[in-house]
């Protein structure tokens, strides 16, 4: 689907969970090259976002959900082209061995490690969100290098800013 510059690109990310682990994708290619980051990807046309997540998960880990539960959304502008509206879900799942993924290296990664991990920035809070049981609506806002300018919580009234080493 093509999507005009500065449009917002509808796509999902499915975290999932095993136990202590997540699993992860090791990206192979843009956005977020070379960090760890939960499987997702952008919406089909007549596709609901909730069925993206499951079409997703499938076809990246090869792993069936059946109800991923909705967390909220997180919603990133830049002036370039980085501009998403992401519908961010969960799923408690059974370890299985990963499967090989056009986009990346898909691996479990440990809770415990997982702040040691690379990972996008906004991802940090995402999982503490999560873990936390509450529901959230992210905005981030991008210069164009992809330096974070503003990261709050639109729901809650949070502004993360600080809390990713960001002057306000």
């Amino acid at each position: 689907m093509f999507v005009p510059k500065g449009q917002k690109q509808p796509a999902v990310l499915s975290i999932l969970k095993a136990g202590s682990k997540y699993l992860l994708l090791k990206r192979g290619k843009e956005p977020n090259f070379g960090l760890y980051s939960p499987v997702g990807g952008k919406i089909d046309a007549h596709e609901s976002p909730k069925h993206a997540t499951v079409r997703e998960t499938f076809e990246e880990a090869g792993i069936k959900i059946t109800n991923p539960k909705f967390c909220g959304t997180i919603v990133e502008t830049s002036p370039t082209k980085y501009n998403w509206i992401c519908f961010v879900y969960y799923s408690e799942v059974e370890y299985s061995e990963p499967i090989h993924c056009k986009e990346g290296v898909v691996e479990w990664i440990d809770e415990r490690i997982l702040a040691d991990t690379p990972i996008p920035k906004t991802d940090v809070e995402i999982y503490k969100l999560i873990k936390e049981n509450k529901h959230f609506q992210l905005a981030v806002e991008y210069d164009e290098n992809m330096n974070i300018l503003s990261f709050v919580d639109e729901l809650n009234g949070v502004d993360y800013s600080q809390y990713i080493g960001m002057k306000k």
